[in-house]
């Protein structure tokens, strides 16, 4: 175990450098920078990182549509439409308690479906719908883990980023990854949705305003902009018109356009929009530059190593090999970008998988869909696992001081037990994937 001391050090350091509350950008990168000091890591190591910054997040033009979805939310937030739109919803849904938590659930599944970056989307919601479902009566953890959980859906839901990359990985039908992510994404809007009709359970129904507005008109008057202007967005990339980024900027000019509509539009607001976002921007890079330099050291002083060899200890049966797949991909989540792991770790599995009979009558192409919709699920999960979550670091940037960092650690566990239930019955039942 002492050649595994640096990265076993270097976990433990930035554990206990979150939970004294520093700033978590800087504890990422900080202990990246000590570690290439005291390990044997050549010091030229800081150019390689300084390369890796740019050429993985600065010049990644994923990371563009970031700015832009916050943009987008900061706009719908400040001129009130998007409050008019979850606060329609739920007054559709009866005005409860639950009926804001499922608009949320919905309304972050269509914007985590539009972005496809789970950057961009755990932000815009956490600028949009935390602040309705603590109004709504529900406490701060489980507003957070819902946020938090709600964004991560565009790591599964089409069109996701990592299924193309897993379907190139895998050598399998991208289409077929789309397909297949169907019903692991309406499994899992399943689970939350049970899950927050259980904790609404008891709070008090909120007022609404009593203006007479409660018929199928006022929902389509309240509902209708954010749910087109989403559908427009997606639509975009679906239909191949644009990419992500791309239409991150049709998210911005929409969102623009819609509070002309609703004559919300001032100068002032645009402007504060504007500043918010530069903000916000700087904290989440601040953030992905910080995980960037923490997985670069890391791997560089065996972590990766460490964890594989810890696993080695498991049998050889189809399914004792899934499992020591599925728990190594979680525990790298821990540490490492998912693409990272997938670039990494799937091209040296996914042989041995399509070897392997589980005796679910899965073979060739249709048993490596199933093996890659379970990676993106179990890589899902790794987004909200403490302490290094990337969704938790996005939504403490994201919110600022108005959350405390063990507020959204303790909000996100009950999702992650859902996730990991969902990867259960995924395996357990693969129609669930084939079957779509």
């Amino acid at each position: 175990m002492t050649e595994f001391a640096l990265p076993m050090a270097m976990a433990a350091l930035t554990m206990l450098g979150i939970v004294l509350g520093y700033r978590v950008a800087l504890v990422l990168a900080g202990t990246a920078a000590l570690f290439i000091l005291v390990s044997d890591l050549p010091t030229a190591f800081f150019k390689l990182i300084v390369s890796r910054i740019y050429a993985n997040v600065l010049s990644n033009w994923l990371f563009v549509a970031i700015p832009m979805f916050i943009f987008m939310g900061l706009i719908l937030e400040k001129s009130g439409v998007a409050e008019r739109s979850l606060k329609g919803a739920q007054r559709a849904l009866g005005g409860t308690p639950a009926g804001m938590g499922i608009s949320v659930l919905v309304v972050g599944l269509l914007l985590a479906a539009s972005s496809g970056v789970v950057g961009a989307s755990v932000v815009l919601l956490s600028l949009l719908a935390l602040p309705r479902m603590q109004e709504a009566g529900f406490d701060t953890p489980t507003s957070a883990g819902l946020v938090a959980a709600s964004g991560t859906m565009s790591i599964l839901v089409p069109p996701s980023v990592m299924l193309i990359v897993l379907g190139d990985q895998l050598q399998t039908s991208v289409p077929a990854m789309f397909a297949g992510a169907i019903g692991p994404g309406l499994l899992l809007v399943a689970l939350y949705g049970a899950y927050v009709l259980w904790r609404a359970r008891g709070l008090p129904r909120q007022p609404t305003a009593s203006d007479g507005r409660n018929g199928i008109a006022a929902l389509l008057i309240d509902v209708a902009p954010l749910v087109v202007l989403i559908i427009c967005v997606l639509g975009s990339i679906i239909g191949g018109l644009a990419t992500p980024t791309e239409a991150s900027g049709l998210g911005a000019f929409g969102a623009v356009i819609v509070t002309l509509i609703y004559r919300r539009f001032s100068l002032s607001m645009l402007m504060d929009a504007a500043r918010d976002t530069v903000t916000t921007t700087a904290m989440v890079a601040l953030v992905i530059i910080g995980a960037t330099c923490f997985a670069a050291v890391f791997r560089g002083v065996g972590g990766d190593e460490m964890i594989q060899s810890g696993l080695g200890s498991f049998g050889t049966s189809p399914w004792a090999v899934m499992a020591v797949v599925m728990a190594a991909i979680f525990i790298l989540g821990f540490f490492l970008d998912w693409l990272e792991i997938t670039l990494i770790l799937i091209p040296i599995f996914a042989p041995v998988i399509a070897g392997l009979d589980f005796g679910n009558g899965l073979a060739g192409q249709d048993l490596l869909i199933w093996f890659g919709i379970l990676v993106a699920v179990n890589l899902q999960t790794s987004f909200l696992t403490p302490p290094f979550g990337f969704a938790l670091f996005y939504v403490r940037g994201a919110v600022g001081d108005r959350v405390s960092t063990g507020q959204i650690y303790r909000g996100v566990l009950p999702f992650i037990g859902l996730q990991l239930l969902a990867m259960g019955l995924l395996m357990a039942m693969p129609g669930l994937i084939i079957g779509f």
